[in-house]
């Protein structure tokens, strides 16, 4: 009997020692600290909507989930602490960066729409999206897939603010060069001398778009093991996730101009040295960058448009992330968006966008380029194209466009 006694003890010890190993390990992982800030504050609007409870969550998401809150409260003074010195720093941004001196910002105001509207606004662009993902009849590659079954590779452009509750999918040539410098400031994920960014302009480039500042999905097996799904899903549940978008030929324009018009070594012999020798039949080409344009050897925009839609292209190598289609880029029929921003209105958007994170107070959004990419220019960037290469081109594009809101462009589709 007394050895039953001891049997049953000694099992209960081991069970408390285990658990408190394992709290200390998610601890020290940083897993302890995801909801600090996070959705049991978030903001309720008919645009944003909130996630289900905690106790709609399957078991080990609830299990995880209550695990994971238990420091809010510990921690809440530090988060503080942390806000305040955010907002002493909340002052006009200063442009610090070579390409902002030379590409010049835009400061002038702008009316901003009132909450109504933007409200109205968010509704009919979740609506569209909501939509045309459950219309059975318009189908595009990847759309019936569950997020179980997106590899975890795919999930690299989701960043996560665990300070703050929130998840953006970043899609380039769409601003994501600031918006990611919001996330880095409200993260706290990069210091300037061992003190955090405060102002998004003062983080430069070269750090914003270095993978290992982010902390991404597809980085979730990596730190968290067996558990990275489960908790993907209590974040995509309780966090607020927004994405912004572009229309896709605008886009297109914009990702060809900074690539191949300008300098870039990296996309000159990945990419504008294969084109030139497929597309215009050089041969002997330069290997530098700086070499072909002395020589006049520059990627036309026809190139471009060839090599997006020759079949080979997608055979060696996935579209490289400044012209692959947001929908691959976000998933936006696997991930429910509770923010749709577009580019076309980037500061009314923002600027409403960060008044229901709550974080307005913190920073500004950084402002919009000079100069850039109007979709006026689309008949001029497209005149030289051929009706058929275009057409073409809309039928890669279209499930961007019609999940977006972005009409058809009839004009350039015509003869």
């Amino acid at each position: 009997m007394t050895k039953a006694r001891l049997l049953r003890l000694s099992v209960v010890l081991v069970s408390i020692f285990m658990i408190l190993l394992i709290i200390v390990y998610w601890d020290n992982v940083g897993t302890a600290h995801f909801y600090l800030h996070t959705s049991f504050s978030r903001p309720h609007s008919p645009g944003i909507t909130a996630g289900e409870d905690w106790e709609a969550l399957p078991d080990v998401d609830e299990f995880l989930a209550k695990l994971l809150s238990s420091s809010l409260k510990g921690n809440s003074s530090i988060s503080r602490k942390t806000e305040q010195l955010l907002i002493q720093g909340s002052t006009k941004p200063v442009v610090s960066n070579l390409e902002e001196n030379v590409r010049g910002y835009d400061w002038s105001t702008h009316n901003d729409r009132n909450s109504l509207d933007q409200e109205k606004l968010q509704i009919e662009r979740q609506r569209t999206l909501r939509e045309f993902c459950a219309n059975s009849s318009f189908t595009f590659a990847t759309k019936e897939r569950s997020f179980d079954d997106i590899p975890n590779y795919e999930l690299n452009h989701l960043i996560v603010d665990d300070r703050h509750g929130i998840i953006y999918c970043y899609v380039p040539k769409v601003a994501c060069t600031n918006w990611k410098r919001v996330m880095i400031v409200l993260s706290e994920s990069l210091l300037d001398q061992g003190v955090p960014y405060r102002n998004p302009l003062d983080i430069p480039r070269e750090h914003v778009h270095n993978t290992s500042t982010h902390l991404t999905f597809n980085k979730f097996w990596r730190r968290y093991g067996k558990f990275s799904r489960h908790l993907m899903k209590i974040k995509l549940k309780k966090y607020t996730k927004f994405l912004f978008v572009r229309d896709p030929f605008v886009r297109l324009i914009s990702a060809f101009r900074s690539k191949f018009e300008l300098e870039n070594e990296d996309f000159y012999r990945r990419f504008a040295i294969p084109m030139l020798k497929l597309y215009s039949n050089h041969t002997n080409l330069p290997t530098s960058v700086s070499e072909a344009f002395r020589a006049g050897l520059k990627v036309s925009f026809s190139d471009f448009i060839q090599y997006l839609l020759d079949p080979r292209t997608e055979k060696m190598v996935p579209f490289n992330e400044h012209w692959r289609q947001i929908y691959r880029l976000c998933h936006p029929c696997q991930i429910d968006y509770d923010f749709i921003g577009k580019l076309e209105t980037l500061d009314e958007d923002a600027a409403y966008l960060l008044q229901l994170l709550k974080v307005d107070r913190l920073l500004r959004f950084p402002p919009s380029y000079r100069n850039r990419t109007a979709s006026s220019w689309e008949d001029n960037w497209f005149a030289n194209i051929p009706l058929a290469w275009r057409q073409q081109l809309y039928k890669l594009y279209e499930a961007d466009f019609v999940l977006f809101g972005y009409p058809k462009p009839e004009n350039l589709l015509k003869d």
